[in-house]
């Protein structure tokens, strides 16, 4: 009964050992290396588990790459994948450029991918363009009239400067550029729009794709409108500050002449109480005089008579252009 159970016991170990044994060593993944006609050697497999590099993630692309006649060592994808590279991607891109016979290295590939660059789809792109959209364009020509434009841009990737070559947003922001100055040298917004391909061969000319990571190959304009009139715009914005310069300064004149007036009023009252205080003074000049007898009784009679005259001589006057100024408005009437 003791060496049945011991005879269990043996047993169970020897499984849990083959067990953990089998998860550690790829076994499976060793045979399909074998049959696929892949020389990688099983302690090179146990070494993956031990540098913690996930097997399948080297041996599947190296069977593809085999199978696809392209001779890249363990070593070299196993390091790519140890510096953060996509392994699988790399490969695909390697075999898309061998079927397209656009000359591409495995060390070229892993730096392209390395950068943050999508390598396949740059082999892609390569043997099919891409067509970059750019948003609508508003320019004005020298006629003042803004022209709005919409381009299409086709552009194919040059691999040889995916690494350090500018993206799509340069592209899109130079041919902005591009149709802006076309359209600004334009002697008038017509001649924009009747032959829009001047647009085109213009900004294509300029050499757009330079150190940037795609190569144009033709720029189409894919919609001109017509916008403001932006000369007519700035011609009334520079007439309405004109006439607000003006009434500024007319408020500026207007303020002093009445700060003027002001002081000519303050300059009349005060005249005029020199001369209130000034006719004070005669009654008593007048009365020491009497007393004095510089001066007669029939003297002060006379000179009473005198301003007496005065007085009405200037009311007479009054009164008289009252009634013109009256006859003059009854005419009107």
């Amino acid at each position: 009964m003791q060496a049945i159970i011991g005879l269990f016991l043996t047993i169970a170990v020897l499984f849990i050992v083959l067990t953990i044994l089998l998860s550690f060593v790829p076994l499976g993944l060793w045979i399909s290396a074998l049959a696929a006609g892949v020389k990688i050697g099983i302690f090179n497999l146990i070494g993956m588990r031990l540098r913690r590099v996930p097997p399948n993630k080297i041996v599947n692309p190296l069977i593809k790459a085999v199978k696809a006649g392209l001779e890249v060592g363990v070593d070299k994808l196993e390091a790519h994948y140890l510096a953060g590279g996509n392994v699988d991607r790399v490969i695909n891109a390697l075999i898309a450029a061998q079927r397209a016979e656009i000359p591409l290295s495995f060390e070229r590939a892993a730096a392209i991918d390395l950068a943050g660059r999508n390598v396949l789809e740059a082999v892609q792109m390569s043997v099919n363009p891409k067509v970059i959209e750019t948003p609508i364009v508003a320019a004005v020509a020298k006629d003042g009239i803004e022209v709005k434009a919409k381009a299409r841009v086709t552009v194919r990737a040059n691999i040889d400067r995916l690494v350090g070559g500018a993206g799509e947003e340069t592209i899109i922001a130079r041919v902005g550029e591009g149709i802006v100055t076309t359209v600004g040298s334009a002697d008038s917004h017509k001649s924009v729009l009747e032959n829009p391909d001047s647009i085109s061969q213009t900004v294509l000319n300029k050499g757009l794709d330079a150190g940037t990571a795609f190569e144009i190959l033709s720029i189409d304009i894919a919609d001109v409108d017509v916008g403001r009139n932006i000369g007519a715009q700035l011609q009334t914005d520079q007439a309405e500050a004109d006439k607000r310069i003006a009434q500024a300064r007319a408020e500026e004149r207007r303020a002093m002449a009445v700060a003027r007036e002001q002081e000519m009023k303050a300059m009349v009252q005060e005249m005029k109480a020199k001369v209130i205080e000034a006719e004070a003074e005669v009654p008593k000049a007048m009365s020491e005089a009497l007393r004095q007898g510089k001066i007669g009784v029939m003297d002060y009679y006379n000179m009473r008579n005198i301003i007496a005259d005065t007085q009405m001589r200037d009311s007479i006057s009054k009164l008289g252009q009252k009634e013109s100024g009256a006859d003059k408005q009854d005419k009107s009437r």
